[in-house]
Parts: structure tokens; C-alpha cells; sequence
């Protein structure tokens, strides 16, 4: 089996190399597309089965919104079609004739949602209404990459309706807490939630928020956003609600989503040049069992001993018999370390005579002798550790490639020679924002929620500071 670059030779060619070989996606025929194989796509089950439960825990419900969107209702809301009409595709045909009105291909939802909120809110009583759309959604990108940006690609996205702006904003943060949950506790990602700039906000927000994590190659990679979107779509849309006290008012609304990005930044955090290195509560195979033998008497000894090991675990533990004879067990064990399952269980001869079994971690590379009737109980508590370790692992790699920059000059030194996060005093300027990014190909990833205030002047200008900032280049 042919090994992988190396991420050090060629970060960008071995990310592509891995998706590919560890058959989570390909290209499509058509470019800019991507086809995500079974392996990818129970990766993103997994995904979407934690977060549905916490979405449905937190009182949302899941409903289904067309995918087409008349142009006139693009045209509603000024700034946000004006932020994604660069992306847009658009349908000016169809059955053999040309439309009376061109149909978006839903770059987002917000637009045919609130139309439809026009007819379903009219009271008090009808709010909150909480409603996720899990769906495909198009934009069309100039340079795309598997799973971190493609023409087509899957997500959620939540769209939920409020009779207060108070109660629109603890919405939007109970979401970002929702995804900071899912990141940290499953994907075993650290990250860190802030407020977006408003050159960075969603186009129609008032306010946007986001969950920001660190890839291996210290580049920042957005791993969630939630909206507050104020009053703006409901004004588009002519939403309102009769008030307790009688009065017409407009609704305030929040969006909030994420995508099989995520499966991007799984793949950035955690893998190495052997291949995928999974989480266990996101891993579609936790164990994988592979038999060891050269004779048919071993053959016998070795599969029995599988079977009743694998008999034996939980029923939570998902297990793959690898009883194949024609490949080598190094053959079976390059191809599994290159899946990411992150236990395997080896069975020899010498095994079944000492009555013991091997179990290897995917992520240390640790293998130690367990005794056969201590196998149940130690598979589970292995599990616990691979998926903390990588979390603690993770956190250890961003807080060390993080700094404090006081100079600009400094800032563009260091990001050019380390990459990282680097946090900054920052003046508020959208102009200088815009500038920086030109000039270093970084920009304002989040103002941070942790409280941190600035303790000094910009670090560009020199004015007063207004706030604390994380620059990075970014996916």
C-alpha cells in the first residue's frame, strides 16, 4: 500500500490524498462537486444524529423548504443578495421552455422560509417557532476542495422566529453553545466562539456569530456560525404578530447552520501521515478484530477466540471482523490505521495461548497485551481515552501556536514564519480590516466572548482599541 505525503512535504496534496484514499469522497463529473462514498457519509450520520438529538433537546423541530427560490425573493432583502449573488446559480429553463422568473438554486433559505412564516405566524401564540431544515444547498465556489468548499454540499440550518430582540439573541448564543458542544464533545475539536466583524458577518445579520478551530497546518477553519438577523426578513417579508396588548409588531429571527465541512476540519485536526485518526463517537467503526494465523488449526483457534471476543463487547461498540485470507494482517492493519477506527483488537496464535488478546490505539500507536476476560471492560474505557486524549491533544497544538502581537509588524513577521492564531488590539476600521487582509492574506476570524478587553492601542494604527481580535489565515 502506497503511503501517503507527507503533511510536512505537502499539506494541501495530503489532505486530498487522504479523503480519497481513505474513500471518504471523490470528484464528481461535474466540477466542483464532490461524491462523498460511505465511509465519508457515515462520518456525516454520525454527525447528524448527535446534533439532531441536541437541536430536538433545545425544542426545535425539523421541517423541509423547496430548493428552488424565486429571483423575486432574492431581491427582498437587499444586503443578503447582494452578499451571495457571486455564488448564485440560477434555473432560467424548464420542461423545454424558458421561465416566466428565473429560480435560485438555495444558496440558503432564509428568503423561501420567511414567505412562509408570512402565512403561519399571525399572534403572540405562535411564537417562538423553532424549525431546522436538514438540506443540500449550492454555491458556486472558484476554488473548491473536498468537503471544505464545494459547488453542492449538505448541512442544517435552523430558522427560528422570536417576539423579542432579547429573546432572538439568547437564541442565536444557545446555538453557538449547541455547536461549541457538539465540536468540543464529539469531534473532540477545541475551539473558540466569538462575534464576527461586520465585514465578516452574514450577509442580512445583524449580528454574527462563530465557532473558530486550528487545523494542523495552524490555519484557522470556521466551524459553525448563528445569526441574529434582527427584524431584517421579517420587514422583507411582512411578518408580524399581534401582540398581548393588541399591537401589530414585526418578529425578530436568527439562522444558524453547519456543514459536511465539518468533516473537512475532522479530517485537518486530528489525522495523520498514516491516515484518518477518528473520535470515537463520530467513528463509524470503533474496533475493528483482526485474526492472525498460517494453518488451518490456527485459523480455527484464532476465529473462535474473534468471535467470542467480539460476542463479548457492548452493544454500543461498533466492530469490524476482518476474517479476509487474502491479505496479510500488516496489509489489514495499513488499511484500517489509513479508515481511522480507533481500536484494533489482534489475535494470534501466541494470543490464544496466553489467553490474552493485543489492543492497538489509533492515535498513540499503543498496543498492550489484555487479558481475554478483561476485554469488555477495557474497550469501552480505551474509547474514553482516544477521544480525550485528542481533544487534550488538540487544545495543547492551538494553545501553543497561539500569541500575542503588540506591532503590526511583528504580527506579519511571525504569521508569514509560523503561521497561527495571533491575537491582537484592534480599532474597529473596516477599511484597515479589508487592508490587512490584502496585504497578508489573514483576516479577523472572531472577537472572542471569553471577556478579554484590550489592554493597549491598535496594533496598526495606534488609535484607541475597541476591542481584543484573533487574526489568521483560514479554509
Amino acid at each position: 500500500m502506497a503511503k501517503l505525503t507527507k503533511r510536512e512535504a505537502d499539506y494541501s496534496k495530503w489532505y486530498n490524498e487522504l479523503v480519497q484514499r481513505a474513500e471518504l469522497a471523490d470528484y464528481a463529473p461535474v466540477k466542483g462537486c464532490m461524491v462523498i462514498r460511505p465511509h465519508g457519509y457515515a462520518i456525516w450520520e454520525k454527525m447528524q444524529q448527535a446534533l439532531d438529538a441536541m437541536f430536538k433537546a433545545t425544542g426545535h423541530r425539523n421541517a423541509y423548504f423547496p430548493l428552488f427560490i424565486p429571483e423575486s425573493f432574492m431581491a427582498k432583502e437587499a444586503e443578503h443578495v447582494e452578499g451571495f449573488a457571486p455564488h448564485c446559480a440560477v434555473v432560467t429553463h424548464g420542461g423545454g421552455k424558458e421561465l416566466e422568473e428565473a429560480l435560485y438554486i438555495r444558496p440558503t433559505s432564509e428568503t423561501v422560509i420567511w414567505s412562509m412564516y408570512a402565512k403561519w405566524i399571525q399572534s403572540y401564540r405562535d411564537l417562538p417557532l423553532l424549525i431546522n431544515q436538514w438540506a443540500n444547498v449550492v454555491r458556486w465556489e472558484l476554488r473548491p476542495r473536498l468537503f471544505l468548499r464545494t459547488n453542492e454540499f449538505l448541512w442544517q440550518e435552523g430558522h427560528t422566529a422570536h417576539a423579542t430582540d432579547a429573546e432572538a439573541e439568547e437564541e442565536t448564543l444557545r446555538m453557538l453553545g449547541v455547536y461549541r458542544t457538539f465540536a468540543e464533545d464529539f469531534m473532540a475539536v477545541p475551539v473558540i466562539p466569538g462575534l464576527k466583524t461586520e465585514a465578516e458577518k452574514f450577509a442580512g445579520a445583524v449580528r454574527t456569530y462563530c465557532i473558530e478551530a486550528m487545523t494542523q497546518d495552524k490555519r484557522a477553519i470556521q466551524a459553525g456560525t448563528s445569526h441574529n438577523l434582527g427584524q431584517n426578513f421579517a420587514k422583507a417579508f411582512d411578518v408580524q404578530y399581534q401582540s398581548e396588548a393588541g399591537a401589530l409588531e414585526y418578529v425578530w429571527a436568527t439562522s444558524w447552520g453547519v456543514s459536511t465541512r465539518l468533516v473537512g476540519a475532522l479530517v485537518m485536526a486530528h489525522s495523520d501521515d498514516q491516515g484518518l485518526v477518528l473520535p470515537p463517537k463520530l467513528a463509524p467503526i470503533h474496533v475493528v478484530i483482526v485474526p492472525i494465523f498460517r494453518s488451518d488449526e490456527e485459523r480455527a483457534a484464532s476465529l473462535g477466540l474473534a468471535d467470542k471476543i467480539r460476542g463479548g463487547l457492548p452493544a454500543d461498540v461498533a466492530v469490524e471482523f476482518d476474517d479476509r485470507e487474502q491479505y496479510k494482517p500488516g496489509w489489514k492493519f495499513n488499511e484500517w490505521e489509513l479508515k481511522g477506527v480507533p481500536l484494533r483488537i489482534e489475535i494470534g496464535p501466541r494470543d490464544v495461548a496466553q489467553g490474552q488478546v493485543v489492543l492497538a490505539r489509533r492515535d498513540t500507536g499503543e498496543k498492550r497485551p489484555v487479558p481475554i476476560d478483561q476485554v469488555a471492560a477495557e474497550v469501552p474505557t480505551a474509547l474514553d481515552a482516544v477521544q480525550q486524549g485528542l481533544f487534550d491533544k488538540a487544545l495543547a497544538f492551538r494553545e501553543a501556536n497561539t500569541y500575542d502581537v503588540a506591532t503590526y509588524d511583528e504580527f506579519r513577521e511571525r504569521l508569514e514564519a509560523e503561521g497561527g492564531f495571533y491575537r491582537a488590539n484592534w480599532c474597529g476600521s473596516t477599511e484597515q480590516e479589508l487592508r490587512i487582509q490584502e496585504e497578508t492574506k489573514a483576516t479577523i476570524r472572531c472577537i472572542p466572548l471569553d471577556g478579554s478587553e484590550p489592554t493597549g492601542p491598535c496594533f496598526l494604527t495606534g488609535q484607541e482599541a475597541t476591542a481584543r481580535v484573533i487574526f489568521a489565515k483560514a479554509y
